[in-house]
């Protein structure tokens, strides 16, 4: 038998035994009084422990903790482990185009989420990222350490690449420069394949370098329209573009001896790649190394110090409160340390003080803490807790943008988050933020249904109903005005006209009048000559 870790040993053995030593020398307080016959005599009860017997199973049962803490094993023997694994480079779209709704949240949400389940089946092989989009760049070498690798990758967003547009031609480029030393490479892409109906280029290319593509497609054929985040929709030449998947990109993984797979709304998707990949790709050795097995033998001791611990405290007497000696707890302490505690525990002792905060109506302080926290971690939990206390301080703007930064795995934390997002956007009161609410509480309702989002779902339907009748009445009256102006203005034109017609004809009158007077006169003179001449 040996000890994995002796130094338990070394270092705690003999504080435990000073201490014992010590405790064992004392007597009871009554003894200092009376003597032991007198002290037998006034016992209550004849079936508890003196206190050198009680200290004596404590000493014996704090050597037993101590001994367990050193992880007393046998050797079994040693068994040669070889370490065999595959590169493979995960290559991420993160166009505009990955922003579309057809599949929900968006293309690049569920792309990511794919991508983290894709690395808890490939847990043995070394995983690498690239983002690309018009431009591409390493996101992550090719690491066994799965967890940094997830943190990069969710946050990847499309704010990450300035230009946009799809090059999967500068993709391949710099993934095979990342995989240069490698003979064959492996990539798995995942896009929606953006607008290119030619991929000759590409297939030739990933041929000439041995990259065997693996494509994972991202969106429905039915498409939808791609929202920037000041929700509006992306236009060309005044026309709201439909982004829809482009199974052309088929051809880049089947003509390079990979294979196409399209998305599901569950991980078969993602299993059925990593079985295909896991079946064409060829792994190498990474190590060997020879581990030595052993029978552990900690419950032993660890058992019958517990066995201890309950005769000690069953045979004390009934009147008093045990008092189990501080070293106990030492030890027992030293035996929870040496269990690795989940981040999640500490983080809830860190915004305990954000939790009573918000208890107490404190938002503002609530807020604080929790926006600190999200900065500093990015977790979901944090921006909707942040979320939550700025709904409540009326700063709904602010909560709209921090709901919309959460996202949970679990659909029924997921609704909740957007019945909030929901109340958010209709607390704004504005139709357009009204029709938001509605799309919102669809989409609460579609993952968990809910009877208060349901009402406040037909709450907001009925107000935006009572708007648009206000709209379309005061578009009615407004119309009525216009056209009651209108016409007044059409008949003071009229009457106008006929009235300048009326002046122009007694202008014309007026002047033929003139002339006849003068033909009159002229003819009266002529006359009048005439005569004279006679």
């Amino acid at each position: 038998m040996q000890f994995l870790h002796p130094e338990f040993l070394y270092f705690m053995l003999p504080p435990v035994v000073i201490l014992f030593a010590l405790l064992m020398t004392q007597k009871e307080t009554q003894a200092h009084f009376f003597s032991d016959e007198v002290m037998q005599k006034l016992r209550v009860s004849a079936n508890t422990l003196t206190l050198k017997a009680r200290n004596a199973l404590f000493f014996l049962m704090a050597v037993l903790l101590v001994v367990a803490l050193a992880d007393p094993v046998i050797k079994e023997g040693e068994v040669e482990v070889k370490a065999k694994s595959a590169d493979i480079m995960v290559a991420m779209d993160i166009s505009d185009s990955m922003l579309a709704e057809d599949i929900y949240p968006n293309r690049l949400r569920v792309a990511k989420q794919k991508a983290l389940q894709f690395l808890d089946y490939e847990k043995l092989q070394r995983i690498g990222v690239v983002a690309f989009a018009k431009n591409s760049y390493l996101v992550s070498p090719l690491s066994f350490d799965h967890m940094a690798v997830a943190f990069l990758l969710k946050n990847l967003d499309t704010n990450s690449l300035t230009e946009q547009g799809t090059d999967f031609m500068e993709m391949l480029k710099v993934f095979n420069k990342s995989a240069k030393e490698e003979n064959k490479k492996y990539l798995l892409v995942l896009s929606d394949g953006g607008d290119q109906k030619d991929f000759s280029k590409e297939i030739a290319y990933a041929k000439k370098n041995k990259i065997t593509v693996f494509v994972l497609g991202i969106g429905t054929k039915k498409g939808a329209p791609v929202k920037k985040e000041n929700g509006e929709f992306i236009e060309y030449k005044g026309q709201i573009i439909i982004s829809k998947l482009n199974t052309n990109i088929a051809k880049l993984a089947t003509q390079t001896g990979g294979v196409y797979i399209e998305n599901t709304t569950d991980d078969a998707d993602v299993k059925a790649m990593a079985k295909e990949i896991d079946a064409h790709v060829q792994k190498k050795e990474r190590k060997s190394e020879k581990i030595t097995k052993y029978i552990p033998l900690f419950y032993y001791p660890l058992g019958l110090a517990m066995i201890l611990l309950l005769i000690a405290t069953s045979s004390m007497s009934k009147r008093k409160s045990v008092m189990v000696p501080p070293v106990v707890f030492f030890v027992l302490l030293g035996l929870l340390q040496s269990v690795p505690l989940q981040a999640g525990v500490l983080d809830f002792m860190k915004l305990d003080d954000a939790k009573k905060a918000y208890d107490a109506g404190k938002f503002d302080k609530a807020q604080q803490l929790y926006g600190d926290y999200a900065h500093k971690t990015q977790k979901s939990a944090a921006y909707y807790n942040e979320a939550n206390a700025l709904y409540k301080q009326k700063k709904y703007k602010q909560a709209v943008e921090n709901y919309k930064k959460a996202y949970f795995e679990n659909p029924v934390q997921e609704a909740n988050k957007l019945s909030n997002l929901g109340n958010a956007h209709a607390k704004l009161g504005t139709m357009p933020e009204l029709k938001k609410a509605v799309e919102v509480y669809e989409k609460s309702l579609k993952l968990h249904e809910d009877k208060a989002t349901r009402e406040n779902l037909e709450t907001v339907k009925k107000l935006l109903k009572q708007m648009r009748k206000k709209q379309n009445k005061q578009h009615k009256q407004s119309n009525k005005k216009n056209n009651k102006q209108k016409k007044k203005q059409k008949n003071k034109k009229q009457q106008d006209r006929q009235n300048q017609n009326q002046q122009n004809k007694q202008n014309k009158e007026n002047k033929e009048n003139k002339e006849n007077k003068k033909k009159q006169d002229k003819k009266q003179q002529q006359k009048k000559t005439q005569q004279k001449k006679n």
